[in-house]
C-alpha cells in the first residue's frame, strides 16, 4: 500500500467516527423534531434581548483569551492571543479531526518565539480547564434536575473535587522536573521512545510552567471561570428571549451536557452534536423540544458566525489563507512533526 493510500486510510478511520456520530444526531433532529414549531418559536423572539446576549459571548471570548494568555506565560500580546483563539475556531469549525487546536498551536508558533508543542501544550490545559468545569456543572446540578435532597450537599462535594484535580494538576507543574528526570531515566535504553515521544512531552511539560507558580495558576483559573460565567449570561438571555425563565441552575445544566457532549468526535462545528446535546438538556428541564431546538440554532448560530468572522480576519491579518492552512495542517496531523 502506498503512502498517499495510508493516509487516505487514516484520514476515513479518523473521520467515520465523527460523521456517524453527527449523521445520527442530524437525523434524529430531522425525524422527530416538528420544524413548524421551531419555525414558529424563532418568529415569536425577543430580538432585543440577543443585544446582550451578543456582547456576553464576546467578553466570555475576551477573558478565554486573557486565561490562555497567562498558560503562554505571556510571550505573546493580548491582541495576537484573541485573534488566534478565533481563528481555532474558524478552522475547528470548517475542518475535520479538531484540525483548529493544532492550526492554533501553528499559528502562534508562527507568530511568535514560541515551539508548536509548547503552545499546544497550553491548549490542552485548557481544554482540561473546559471538562473539569463542565463535569463540575454537569455533576452540582443533576441532583435538582432529579429532585434529589442532598442537592445541595453533592453539589459541594463536585465543586470539592474539581478544585482537587485542579490543584493536582498545579502540583505537576510543581514538580515537571521530576517527571522529567524519570522519563530521561526511562528512556536510556528506549532510543525511539527519546528520539521520538520525549520531545514533545518535554515541550508538554514546558507548557504545564504557566501552573508552577501560585498566581499565575489561579489567575488562568479565574478568567476561565470567568469566561464560562458570561458565557452562561450569554445563554440565559438567548433563553429569555423565547419566553422560557429559566431556574438560576438551569443554565449551568445545560453548559455542561453541551460541554461534555461536543467532546465526542463529530463532524466540523459539532453540528448536530450541539443541537441534540441542547434539545436533551432542555427537554429534562420541561422547556418543549421545539423551543430548545430554536435556542441552540441561535446559540450555535451566533457561536459560528462571530467567531468565523473574527477568524477571518486574523488570518487575513497573517497572510494565510484558509486552503493553505488546511494543507499544513493535514500534513502535520500526518506527520506529527511540529518544531
Amino acid at each position: 500500500m502506498s503512502v498517499a493510500t495510508r493516509e487516505k486510510v487514516a484520514g476515513l478511520g479518523r473521520w467515520l467516527p465523527g460523521l456517524v456520530i453527527s449523521a445520527i444526531a442530524i437525523f434524529l433532529l430531522i425525524r422527530f423534531s416538528n420544524w413548524s414549531e421551531v419555525i414558529q418559536a424563532a418568529s415569536l423572539m425577543n430580538l432585543v434581548l440577543l443585544i446582550p446576549a451578543l456582547a456576553f459571548f464576546i467578553i466570555s471570548l475576551g477573558f478565554r483569551a486573557l486565561s490562555w494568555r497567562v498558560l503562554l506565560q505571556k510571550r505573546a500580546d493580548y491582541g495576537r492571543v484573541f485573534l488566534t483563539l478565533n481563528e481555532g475556531y474558524l478552522l475547528n469549525n470548517i475542518f475535520p479531526f479538531r484540525l483548529g487546536e493544532l492550526g492554533r498551536a501553528f499559528l502562534m508558533s508562527q507568530a511568535t518565539d514560541m515551539s508548536g508543542f509548547f503552545v499546544l501544550s497550553t491548549i490542552v490545559i485548557e481544554r482540561a480547564y473546559d471538562l473539569a468545569i463542565a463535569a463540575g456543572l454537569l455533576l452540582a446540578t443533576l441532583p435538582f434536575v432529579f429532585g434529589i435532597d442532598t442537592g445541595q450537599t453533592i453539589a459541594f462535594s463536585v465543586m470539592i473535587i474539581v478544585i482537587l484535580g485542579l490543584f493536582t494538576m498545579f502540583l505537576l507543574a510543581r514538580n515537571r522536573q521530576w517527571v522529567k528526570t524519570k522519563l530521561d531515566d526511562f528512556s536510556l535504553r528506549r532510543f525511539a521512545f527519546r528520539d521520538r515521544i520525549l520531545p514533545r512531552i518535554d515541550s508538554l511539560l514546558a507548557g504545564l510552567g504557566a501552573l508552577a507558580k501560585w498566581d499565575q495558576f489561579l489567575l488562568s483559573v479565574f478568567f476561565m471561570v470567568i469566561s464560562w460565567l458570561f458565557g452562561g449570561l450569554e445563554l440565559y438571555f438567548i433563553t429569555i428571549s423565547f419566553g422560557v425563565t429559566p431556574e438560576f441552575w438551569w443554565i449551568g445544566f445545560v453548559l455542561g451536557v453541551i460541554s461534555l457532549g461536543i467532546a465526542l468526535p463529530s463532524v466540523p462545528a459539532g453540528l448536530g452534536v450541539y443541537e441534540v446535546a441542547m434539545v436533551g438538556a432542555f427537554s429534562l428541564l420541561g422547556v418543549s423540544s421545539s423551543i430548545a431546538l430554536a435556542i441552540a440554532l441561535v446559540s450555535h448560530l451566533i457561536h459560528i458566525t462571530f467567531t468565523g468572522l473574527i477568524g477571518m480576519y486574523g488570518i487575513f491579518q497573517d497572510g494565510e489563507s484558509i486552503t493553505g492552512l488546511f494543507q499544513r495542517l493535514r500534513n502535520l496531523s500526518f506527520s506529527r512533526g511540529f518544531s
